[in-house]
């Protein structure tokens, strides 16, 4: 793993939203989904209500490895070995713990597979699944990764499953919280 750490603001949220590991960009600009997965991501969550700045205010922001994994030799980003990975789970769970959050959003298969047990991203994207941690029930709505690389959701049934996923993230009661802030 290639440091620094990179996390988002620690805000005290109904809404956890845990990606796979930073890029190579976001070590040098200090914050989580800075480069082009999170331009595509952050149009997704303006569509149904917040901006980036707005998101990066009000959701927490994690991710499953806290620094990016290095280059993959075939290209892309590494993924984080199973080792890497259990070893920054206390921070995961820590988070989880404190925060319980009505809602958790996995961006990913990675970090989707920290919390269902699945064979395809399709088995999993576009639906609210109920999870129990740490005695707390809570909802997950995985989504797949906005990755520049990935076509996945930009091609059927991805596309069309990354619309359910978003709805039901829109219509979620924590979320609606986030979007109705400023009317409080």
């Amino acid at each position: 793993m290639v440091p620094p750490v990179v996390v988002g603001q620690p805000v005290v949220s109904p809404v956890y939203l845990v990606g796979q590991a930073p890029g190579a960009k976001e070590g040098a600009l200090g914050r989580p989904f800075a480069w082009t997965a999170g331009r595509t991501m952050f149009r997704w969550f303006a569509n149904i209500g917040l901006d980036e700045e707005t998101f990066r205010e009000r959701v927490y922001m994690a991710a499953v490895c806290r620094c990016f994994p290095g280059k993959n030799p075939k290209g892309g980003d590494r993924v984080p070995a199973p080792q890497e990975i259990e070893r920054c789970s206390v921070w995961l769970h820590t988070e989880l713990d404190l925060l319980r959050p009505a809602l958790i959003i996995p961006v990913g298969k990675l970090a989707a597979s920290r919390f269902l047990t699945f064979g395809q991203l399709g088995d999993v994207v576009g639906k609210r699944h109920r999870v129990e941690l740490g005695g707390v029930r809570t909802d997950l709505i995985p989504l797949p990764h906005p990755s520049g690389a990935s076509t996945w959701h930009r091609r059927e049934p991805g596309r069309s499953l990354l619309e359910q996923a978003l709805g039901l993230i829109h219509s979620h009661p924590a979320w609606r919280s986030l979007c109705d802030w400023n009317a409080r």
